[in-house]
């Protein structure tokens, strides 16, 4: 008994030296290095470890004695539960820049906690005459480009850089930054030439966490997040994304060094707004063809999805309609998907199917496709429409993969006005004429010629005539109809301001509800639709630089082209600007749009 005793009076010891080493409250300073330039920016940061930090107290920095305070203090914080306790770590970080050639001290930190003070090591510097290129400075807050680009900065993400055509790369943008930043503006776009693009989201609003970046800290947030589908092979690249970020500094007065140390003072809280360019990297990914031996229905769908077809009667009489529906569900770029064509048997006709989509745009891109044919058997019998067949490849098991639907027999029986009908009318014919047929006097006739000299009336002409010009009409119509039907891009020329202004009346719609994320992306849809179709773009290839490009080569204006530059990223800034904001600005917008889209099509007119 005693020696349980003594085992378990060692285990408590042992636990609490345990928890005491790691929850032990330590506050250190840490410098990049300690040998600077004069010209040269620097950080210094001052981190509390362990214990509570919400009941860390009275920071209190040191003098900076020889130093000008660019930024700061920037505070930062993280929190853990082990084992039911709290620990954290707070850090308040400064970047200086030095006054003076020389040796310098910066002194101790404080802090306090529990009634207790800590404290942190004083760090030497050796300020030494900087290169010629560290003095060349970029803006009035004293810092070069080179420093701002270390401390905000863009990094895109690719899940993949090997991929096969078709299959899902999702994109991702994140804004790492140091300093104190205010609202972003969209300069420039990526370009995903060789893509078709479906953006996730979209993001309403930018929230920072804190993440390690190569062994530093940053304030991060995820500004833009898109799923790419290779549409063709080879090497492609992703454009840079291009954010104006507005860093917030400390203001640097000229003139007696001391005054400026004065008014350097984070009292005074002085500071300035430095304009500055993030760019973030090019993204390059290799896109390998799809296996060979693909199935004859196979058609480009890539991901993985359900297929089931039916039709909604089984028994009709002729001229009835049928509905037959295709239900596509599941995994991959469902915007791009094209469905099989049903195989009809003879005396049956179908129609222009009607498509409808719901796409549901998380990470993994994925939704449903219907679609509807309309039927119509033209004779009775017993009609067979075969298996219709949809087949697709699966990156995961990379195999391509059939489905089928069942084979469907329709019977049809005669209706009013079909071939039944039509005989019983045949014979009621044949035995009426035997009634009408009457005998023909042949003698006996007492005729007289007539003085009056009739005129053939007007009427008459018209009622020859009106129906030729009605029937050249129609034929011509016809012709033009199926001249247009059969060429895909001439029909889209010439019906794309219809479409946009369908969608301009949905944008409006929005607009009067008060949804103005669904506003602004039905303006986006009504003018990169209008320039898809009137351009002959493709959809999985449009991208904005490369219609500017044919408008150009259209002698279209220029300031026009500024115009719907600037409505696009005015639709893609939404998406970070306050609502508010971006409702007050709507009526402009809705009308600069109906106006840029009327003007183009004055400039582009008939140029095909």
């Amino acid at each position: 008994m005693f020696r349980i005793m003594v085992k378990y009076f060692c285990a408590v010891i042992i636990f609490a030296v345990i928890t005491n080493t790691l929850f032990a409250q330590k506050f250190s300073a840490s410098i990049e290095r300690t040998t600077i330039g004069l010209n040269d920016r620097f950080q210094v940061d001052f981190n509390f470890e362990g214990g509570d930090i919400n009941n860390v107290s009275n920071f209190r920095p040191p003098t900076f004695s020889g130093f000008r305070i660019l930024s700061g203090p920037n505070q930062s914080s993280s929190m853990q539960i082990i084992n039911g306790r709290a620990s954290g770590s707070l850090g308040f970080s400064y970047v200086l820049q030095p006054s003076s050639i020389g040796e310098f001290t910066i002194g101790s930190a404080s802090i306090d906690l529990a009634g207790k003070t800590y404290s942190t090591q004083p760090i030497k510097i050796k300020v030494e005459k900087g290169s010629s290129q560290a003095q060349q400075q970029q803006n009035s807050g004293g810092y070069s480009q080179q420093e701002l680009a270390k401390n905000v900065f863009i990094i895109a993400e690719a899940n993949k850089t090997r991929a096969l055509q078709g299959e899902q790369i999702t994109v991702t943008y994140k804004l790492y930054t140091k300093l104190n930043i205010a609202s972003p503006q969209i300069t420039k776009l990526p370009a995903y030439e060789g893509f078709w693009s479906e953006e996730i989201g979209p993001i309403k609003q930018i929230n920072f966490d804190l993440e390690m970046y190569r062994g530093e800290r940053y304030r991060v947030a995820k500004i833009k997040q898109v799923a790419l589908f290779p549409s063709k092979t080879g090497t492609l690249n992703v454009t840079p994304f291009e954010l104006n970020v507005p860093v917030i500094v400390k203001k640097k007065r000229t003139g007696n060094d001391m005054f400026d140390e004065f008014f350097n003072d984070s009292f005074f809280g002085r500071s300035e707004t430095v304009e500055f360019l993030a760019k973030s990297n090019t993204i390059r990914v290799v896109v390998e063809a799809l296996p060979s031996g693909a199935p004859a229905s196979f058609n480009g769908a890539v991901g993985n999805f359900n297929f089931k077809a039916e039709v909604d009667k089984n028994d009709v009489t002729a001229n009835e309609s049928i509905t037959l529906r295709m239900n596509l569900n599941g995994s991959g770029n469902i915007k791009l998907l094209n469905p099989p064509t049903p195989q009809l048997p003879g005396g049956m006709e179908k129609y222009e199917p009607k498509t409808v989509e719901n796409i549901n745009r998380g990470t993994i891109v994925s939704g449903q496709k219907i679609i509807d044919y309309l039927l119509i058997p033209r004779s009775s019998g017993t009609k067979e429409i075969p298996a219709i067949e949809f087949t697709y490849f699966n990156p995961a098991s990379r195999k391509y993969v059939t489905l089928k639907s069942p084979t469907f027999r329709i019977n049809v029986r005669p209706g009013i006005g079909g071939e039944a009908a039509s005989n019983n009318f045949a014979k009621e014919d044949v035995k009426l004429l035997s009634q009408d047929i009457r005998y023909i006097k042949l003698d006996d006739f007492n005729l007289e010629p007539k003085q009056e000299i009739t005129f053939i009336k007007t009427w008459f002409w018209v009622s020859i005539i009106l129906p030729l010009f009605a029937m050249i009409g129609a034929f011509v119509y016809k012709s033009k109809q199926e001249k247009l039907y059969g060429n895909v891009k001439l029909m889209k020329f010439q019906k794309a301001e219809k479409e946009a202004r369908k969608r301009l009346k949905l944008a409006k719609a929005a607009l009067d509800s008060q949804r103005t994320t669904s506003f602004y992306t039905e303006i986006s849809l009504a003018l990169f639709g209008y320039l898809e179709d009137k351009l002959s773009i493709q959809r999985s290839e449009f991208t904005l630089e490369g219609a500017a490009e044919i408008l150009i080569k259209k002698n279209v204006n220029k300031a026009l082209i500024d115009s719907v530059k600037k409505i696009a990223e005015r639709c893609e800034f939404a998406r970070f600007a306050p609502q508010g904001e971006m409702q007050a600005a709507a009526n402009d917008m809705l009308e600069e749009t109906v106006k840029v889209i009327v003007a183009l099509d004055s400039s582009i007119g008939g140029k095909k």
